[in-house]
């Protein structure tokens, strides 16, 4: 009976240093998908933004290749289901994407700037972590039920939304096929646009977090899709020991904010156990801390005024709902969500780049016409 804790324990920890590793490299390149996006509106520098291309295609190449092997079932997953809420999709991408603009970066983000001493995330993320739990659970999470995954707004395919399966039967070409060329083609091309930049094959911190963050993604991927998955002696049935969901999970950073604020509130439930998920979130923290500690760039830095912390919090609570409401974030979407060539997780994404270019633009217009 006791075969269970303990692969929920290798399994948070195998999490924990797939994160720590992220963290690290997060920090020291300075990879953030909010910064990638606003070096594009705003300059029109696609270094980032390569990075962040660069750490799709390697997260797709490597998750088709789990799949290929037999170590990851796509049907066991979040992102794959046959319930396409679109209306879901959209309105989440694109509030989140406000959101990270307003709080300066993302939920991966947000834990890589606490690592680093900044005060202003620890806000954004006690926020964002509210916000994502009662997104979940509370009273956001009726609208987000009962509004944005209703009936009207939904489309339920026969299977699973899986770009590759939608596709299953065309031009005589099975779904396997066709993944395995959809994930040829789209990461072919996302590796030629990323290394015909001159600037961006001379930047190995931006080749570095792009590999990094793709082979996290696959090692999580790894982890929850075949090491941990195993029967629960509890229902005798084969399930993903230590993941919130029961499913195959990877890198996501807001509804693991929610359960790590639900574990700290039910700290002495005995049903309650440090997840994929959590471990994930102390993870990215701790790896961006000691990176600053070690290279002494730890720095304390906090709110400039009190319409600064407005901002953030305001940024925070949007990123909270948007996160829940999209199924993910820049990582759980943008790349984690992306490898699996889930439609929804297409639609999330391009919404969430979407959301934060428009914002960014308002912003722009705004201090120009103040100045």
């Amino acid at each position: 009976m006791d075969a269970a804790p303990n692969l929920a324990a290798h399994v948070a920890w195998y999490a924990f240093a797939l994160a720590f590793v992220f963290g690290v490299v997060a920090n020291k390149t300075n990879f953030c998908t909010m910064g990638a996006v606003s070096d594009v509106v705003n300059m029109g520098d696609w270094g980032r933004m390569r990075a962040w291309l660069l750490g799709i295609a390697v997260a797709m190449i490597g998750t088709t290749a789990l799949v290929y092997r037999g170590d990851l079932n796509l049907a066991q997953t979040i992102y794959t289901t046959p319930q396409f809420i679109w209306l879901a999709y959209i309105v989440g991408g694109l509030t989140f994407g406000i959101g990270m603009t307003l709080a300066s970066g993302c939920a991966q983000r947000t834990l890589v700037r606490a690592g680093g001493g900044n005060l202003k995330s620890i806000v954004v993320f006690l926020f964002l972590g509210f916000s994502a739990l009662v997104t979940l659970r509370g009273i956001f999470g009726a609208f987000r039920v009962n509004v944005l995954m209703a009936a009207p707004v939904t489309h339920q395919f026969s299977g699973s939304q899986t770009i590759p399966y939608l596709l299953n039967g065309a031009f005589g070409i099975d779904h396997k096929t066709w993944e395995m060329i959809m994930t040829a083609v789209i990461a072919g091309l996302i590796l030629i646009f990323c290394f015909k930049d001159a600037d961006f094959r001379k930047s190995l911190d931006n080749i570095l977090a792009g590999v990094v963050v793709g082979l996290v993604v696959v090692g999580g991927w790894y982890v929850t899709g075949k090491l941990a998955y195993a029967m629960d002696p509890n229902t005798l049935e084969y399930t993903h020991i230590g993941t919130n969901s029961g499913l195959a999970e990877s890198m996501s950073f807001v509804a693991p904010y929610a359960y790590t604020m639900n574990l700290w509130a039910y700290w002495t439930d005995s049903s309650t156990i440090v997840t994929f998920g959590i471990a994930s979130v102390f993870g990215v923290g701790i790896g961006s801390f000691v990176y600053a500690l070690a290279t002494r760039s730890f720095r304390w830095e906090g709110f400039t005024s009190p319409q600064d912390m407005f901002r953030h919090i305001a940024g925070a609570v949007l990123m909270g709902f948007g996160g829940v409401t999209g199924m993910g974030c820049t990582i759980g979407q943008g790349v984690t969500g992306v490898s699996t060539l889930s439609l929804g997780s297409f639609v999330a994404f391009l919404s969430i780049v979407a959301g934060a270019a428009i914002t960014m633009k308002i912003q722009y217009y705004l201090m120009m016409r103040e100045a």
